[in-house]
């Protein structure tokens, strides 16, 4: 694939996700028959533009963005280091300058105060950000496997997670997903479903058809300690993307989102059924019970990555809030895995 291409897939997958998540927050925690009184028959159908014309993404795109820049920090400061770094610390702390612009004081700030993103004001709006994460990061401990923080399978520890499956193979993207979701989600449900993600973004960036990454996901996730509940939930989305129900009947039978097996199989679901129509996936993705914003935003970071950025609407994208700085740590991601998919 040319480098040109490449890049497009990069882009597509940040941005997708953020437009995704914009599209959804307007109707998170909505019934479905709520979303429709309000906004027609056809639920929400565009990005809901605020008074500074753009279009407001949430908590999910804020810290899909700061593991974004965790990961270039990381590996960055492997370059030109010799000593050892651990990536789940360096992570923790990019987690934990999020926290900082939720108006959570940190004691250890100038400490950890490094990256562009904590200088940006418009990511210290706070947008419902996730009960889990927020309780998780502000206790003062970093969640590990070997020391779950809690017993959450919520769908925070995934929805945050794409970035590792542009910058890293599969295999390595899937453990260092696993890794960042456990440091604010205890429960294996919760953690794999990261590394899932994580590793389907990274078959796809490799060229795999969307069929094709499912099966080794679920391949690689047989093999996993506690993954049958995330692997029926794969399958079953699967098998629902190919059967005859519609959205509406399907998606319950997935759950709310609310989870990260729920939420995983919701987006998986969408993104098979509509591969090759972006709006009508993402559209799906939102107009159900539950957490709309980050069903449609991993749908979007799916096939952001699938279809690419040329295959995304043109005037979602240029509604989109910060997508300047979005597309800047995307084609950051791109240069750097053009180290990292050659040295791991």
């Amino acid at each position: 694939m040319f480098k040109s291409e490449l890049l497009k897939k990069f882009r597509g997958c940040l941005i997708g996700g953020a437009i995704g998540d914009a599209l959804g927050y307007p109707v998170e925690f909505l019934k479905r028959e709520e979303i429709l009184k309000i906004y027609g028959n056809e639920g929400i159908t565009d990005l809901i533009v605020k008074d500074n014309s753009n279009s407001e993404f949430s908590d999910d795109t804020q810290m899909t963005l700061f593991t974004a820049e965790g990961i270039l920090i990381f590996e960055n400061y492997k370059i030109i280091n010799s000593s050892y770094v651990d990536h789940k610390k360096v992570m923790y702390h990019s987690y934990l300058r999020w926290l900082y612009t939720q108006g959570f004081p940190l004691k250890n700030f100038e400490e950890i105060n490094v990256g562009f993103l904590i200088k940006i004001r418009e990511l210290y709006k706070i947008k419902a950000p996730g009960k889990t994460c927020i309780s998780a990061l502000s206790s003062g401990k970093m969640g590990t496997l070997d020391n779950p923080i809690n017993n959450s399978k919520g769908c925070g520890g995934v929805m945050r997670i794409a970035p590792c499956g542009l910058a890293y193979p599969k295999n390595v993207a899937f453990d260092m997903a696993v890794d960042f979701s456990a440091i604010t989600h205890g429960h294996p449900t919760g953690y794999l479903a990261g590394g899932a993600l994580a590793y389907f973004i990274s078959a796809i960036i490799d060229g795999l058809d969307l069929e094709e990454a499912l099966m080794e996901v679920i391949s690689k996730l047989k093999n996993c300690k506690k993954s049958e509940e995330l692997v029926e939930a794969l399958i079953e989305a699967y098998k629902l993307s190919k059967s005859s129900l519609g959205d509406i009947s399907a998606i319950p039978k997935l759950g709310q989102g609310f989870t990260g097996e729920e939420a995983l199989s919701i987006s998986l679901y969408c993104a098979l059924k509509y591969r090759n129509d972006f709006r009508k996936a993402l559209i799906s993705a939102v107009n159900h019970d539950g957490d709309s914003d980050s069903t449609g935003a991993i749908t979007g970071n799916i096939l952001g990555a699938y279809l690419g950025i040329d295959n995304i609407p043109k005037e979602w994208i240029q509604k989109i809030e910060l997508k300047d700085v979005i597309l800047k740590i995307a084609d950051d991601l791109f240069e750097l895995s053009q180290k990292t998919r050659r040295i791991y």
